[in-house]
């Protein structure tokens, strides 16, 4: 269509183009038009970012990885407020902040990340848990403020939950430096194996 209405307008006088000024105006834009649709048609789709993970800060890409898997995570806060189950204050000695975790076995003061829908959270070991989950499969406990980060609705700090219906989530973790606190390194096993005594 472009070629023959250029050849068409090439093969007519000065006079006629000058009265078909709009006429060409009009197909030199429609050309351009087209051939940038049928460039664009060649790209590559890329994929918006919430399609797909995101990806690790440079401090993380340099990490090294000592251990990773999937398993499910409940979300705990334990400000020794005494609500909703709260057991007192973490086991690390430190006071209850987001990216304090809680593992039925690894030592404490673990670090790494995990990562659900593409979202990413940094934590270390800072409590024991979660109990008899643990022996269903629920291996991390995850602080309140971040499970919520991380299924993206909010946090309730009056009644210490989470909004929404999800109590536990499967996430993808990784550890990058093993705590030197008493635990156990490798794979997380149960609370019931007192693994967590071990020093």
């Amino acid at each position: 269509m472009c070629t023959n209405a250029v050849r068409d307008l090439v093969g007519k006088g000065v006079r006629e183009v000058r009265a078909h000024r709009t006429v060409s105006s009009v197909t030199t834009m429609a050309c351009a038009a087209m051939i940038g649709a049928s460039i664009m048609g060649a790209a590559p789709v890329v994929k918006p970012a919430s399609d797909t993970l995101l990806a690790a800060p440079a401090s993380v890409e340099n990490e090294q990885v000592l251990l990773s898997g999937s398993t499910s995570g409940s979300y705990f806060w334990d400000d020794g407020s005494g609500r909703q189950g709260d057991t007192g204050q973490p086991a690390i000695g430190k006071p209850m902040q987001q990216g304090l975790f809680a593992s039925p076995s690894w030592p404490l003061g673990t670090e790494g990340y995990i990562s659900y829908n593409g979202r990413r959270a940094k934590f270390f070991i800072g409590d024991r848990g979660p109990g008899t989950p643990s022996s269903d499969g629920v291996m991390l406990d995850i602080d309140g403020k971040t499970f919520a980060d991380l299924v993206g609705t909010s946090w309730n700090s009056d009644t210490l939950t989470v909004g929404g219906s999800q109590g536990h989530i499967k996430v993808d973790y990784v550890v990058t430096k093993w705590g030197d606190g008493p635990g156990k390194r490798g794979e997380p096993v149960p609370f019931s194996s007192a693994a967590w005594s071990n020093s």
